[in-house]
Parts: structure tokens; sequence; C-alpha cells
């Protein structure tokens, strides 16, 4: 899963520390998502989506070779 969470970020003018007192999270996780080292849970996706005032779907998504074969599922 990749992100746009530093691009969001730099656009909003926050550091990491920012982004984390808003979410809840420490610094070091939001670095983490940054780099795709972690994918944050469900709770946590909506939390980032929510404070850049975006869906989820603006802020997460798969690659090209992490869908599903056929397309998305219903």
């Amino acid at each position: 899963m990749k992100n746009r969470v530093k691009e969001l970020r730099a656009r909003f003018d926050w550091t990491q520390e920012d982004l984390a007192k808003r979410t809840g999270i420490t610094r070091q996780t939001v670095g983490m998502i940054e780099k795709s080292d972690y994918s944050p849970s469900t709770l946590l996706a909506l939390k980032i989506a929510r404070v850049f005032k975006v869906s989820v779907e603006d802020v997460f998504y798969l690659e090209a070779h992490e869908e599903p074969e056929g397309g998305i599922m219903e």
C-alpha cells in the first residue's frame, strides 16, 4: 500500500510532529507510514484522512500489482 501522507503534510505545512499530535500517534509512526514501512489500521487511516479533510482513498492506495485479479471485489 502506498500513500500521500508526506505530500499532504507538506501542503498543510505541517511537520511530522504536527500530524502526530493531530492524530494521536508518535512522530516515528508518521515517518514509518510515509516510508510505507507501516500500514495503519483502518481507524488510523480514517483519522489521517479526516485531519487532511480528504477521503481515505485520497491518502492511501494500492499499486497495480497489489490489486486483486479482475479488479476490485464486490
